[in-house]
């Protein structure tokens, strides 16, 4: 039986690709864009006020750091350059090299968080937007089981409001994540509670019109690019749609047109739909 094809980790590892050409640096996750123009130029001043944000929320160290889904390193580089001790869980392989290349001193774990099978004790459970791939039933307790009686839990990471009644109610909306209120509700069934909490959902909003407007200019040169072959090579043209009719469904090709060149996925609905938090967790007393 043919393998499904992992879209999820093809997107990652392709938007690492671009955001280190746009860059330099091989940062995954939101920017936050308070007194910054919304350009990809200002992209990297962005997601290093994210990570001056995120590391604000640090207990005193030095620490012993698990970075949970740890995208391509970068994150673990500079806690490493702070003095810090750091193991990462990463799935991805391609993601992986990319760790051992940004991160060598970091200690290496290619898999699942819910697979991980390291040893405590660490002193904080990093989870910079990589809290909504993992289960909640798996996540939080792992950490509890993980963590010195005085660590922490740190969660950077986009929650879906009850505005949001799932995709076929309300459609195809950016962001994503847990319900909010059923990450708040799961809480109180485990020995954390929050110590501090952090709501910059307006200042990672722009990035979702920084994205659109990249899916925008793929669109204009892919509709050109078939408008030019129905005219002059008809019979390219017909070859081409047979071949993306394989490997699409027509649901799936008119999400990509939409993604394409739509205009839904704005700032407005970023902000109707999603909850994006920086939350430190400790144990109850």
């Amino acid at each position: 039986m043919a393998q499904k094809i992992d879209t999820r980790a093809v997107g990652l590892d392709t938007g690492l690709a671009l955001i280190r050409w746009l860059t330099g640096a091989e940062n995954l996750h939101y920017g936050l864009w308070t007194g910054l123009e919304v350009t990809a130029g200002n992209l990297r001043a962005a997601q290093d006020a994210y990570t001056t944000r995120l590391f604000a929320e640090l207990p005193p160290g030095p620490l012993r750091i698990l970075d949970i889904g740890g995208g391509a390193g970068e994150t673990a580089k500079k806690l490493i350059a702070l003095g810090h001790t750091v193991d990462i869980v990463v799935p991805s392989a391609y993601l992986a090299e990319c760790c051992r290349r940004n991160a060598p001193e970091a200690t290496l774990h290619q898999c699942t968080f819910e697979d991980f099978a390291g040893e405590g004790p660490f002193d904080l459970c990093l989870f910079s937007e990589s809290f909504q791939y993992i289960p909640m039933m798996d996540s939080l307790p792992k950490c509890s089981a993980l963590l010195a009686a005085d660590g922490h839990v740190l969660i950077a990471d986009c929650f879906r409001s009850d505005a949001y009644l799932g995709r076929e109610d309300s459609g195809p909306q950016p962001g994503g994540g847990h319900r909010l209120s059923s990450f708040r509700a799961a809480l109180l069934s485990t020995p954390f509670t929050v110590v501090s909490e952090q709501d910059v959902t307006a200042e990672v909003a722009p990035s979702i019109d920084l994205e659109q407007g990249f899916y925008n200019v793929l669109g204009v040169g892919l509709s050109r690019t078939s408008e030019e072959l129905q005219r002059k090579k008809p019979l390219v043209n017909w070859l081409v749609m047979r071949v993306i009719n394989l490997f699409l469904s027509r649901k799936r090709r008119r999400n990509l047109m939409q993604r394409l060149t739509g205009t839904e996925r704005n700032i407005e609905a970023f902000l109707t739909y999603n909850t994006y938090l920086i939350v430190k967790l400790a144990r109850k007393t």
